[in-house]
């Protein structure tokens, strides 16, 4: 399933992001498309620290929930069906009912696709503060249901989704805290994939939490 809809989507987000729309990649001699490999603390240390503005913002510029290979399932469905631990029942065009999935944030297991939100690891106003502000909407969409990256989306508890809200790691991290190195290794491969920048308080905090895990290699696709 995750290769599948990962080929699909990737084709998507090649066509989004063709050279008339694509900026710069913020990592130095590399270019949209290319695969990049860095231990995570290198992986930080080429993020651009810039000051972050929200002016402008709004969640409806991010177009979400497409239904990119047009199956009939929707960006949040595909999710759900990828990383449920038990298959939820698929029925009409795709209804899902049934099924179990768990949430790594909070470190529980969740009875139901209803209990769940589909969470933008970078969120939206974060990604919008960090770059995406200068993006064009066929960028945003992008961006909004990458399902080539299996970091950018996550299906979470709507409790510990919701307590996120659209925070970056200076002000939440995941109350499971065995997991919260997975969780900023993984902020830091969605920055770098998207070119998006992080700002001093950001930094530090990431910076921080690194210092207690282990520096594994990270591998990214840039997206821009």
């Amino acid at each position: 399933m995750r290769l599948a809809r990962t080929t699909v989507a990737a084709a998507a987000v090649a066509v989004l992001l063709s050279p008339a729309t694509a900026h710069a990649a913020p990592t130095a001699g590399h270019v949209p498309g290319e695969t990049v490999t860095a231990p995570v603390h290198d992986a930080l240390a080429s993020l651009p620290v810039r000051t972050e503005d929200r002016t402008g913002y709004s969640r409806n510029l991010f177009k979400h929930w497409v239904d990119a290979d047009r199956d009939g399932c929707n960006t949040r469905a595909e999710v759900l069906l990828e990383e449920a631990v038990v298959a939820p029942e698929r029925t009409g065009t795709c209804t899902l009912a049934g099924g179990e999935w768990y949430s790594a944030y909070d470190d529980r297991y969740i009875d139901g696709a209803r209990g769940l939100d589909i969470d933008h690891l970078v969120p939206l106003a974060e990604a919008w503060d960090s770059g995406a502000s200068a993006w064009s909407a066929a960028e945003r969409e992008a961006y909004a249901n990458d399902l080539a990256d299996a970091r950018a989306l996550i299906a979470v508890s709507a409790t510990s989704n919701r307590s996120k809200a659209d925070q970056d790691p200076a002000t939440w991290l995941p109350p499971a805290v065995g997991y919260r190195c997975q969780y900023t290794a993984d902020w830091i491969a969605d920055k770098m994939r998207w070119g998006l920048s992080i700002d001093a308080a950001e930094q530090a905090a990431l910076t921080n939490m690194l210092a207690d895990c282990p520096d594994v290699p990270i591998t990214v696709t840039l997206a821009r």
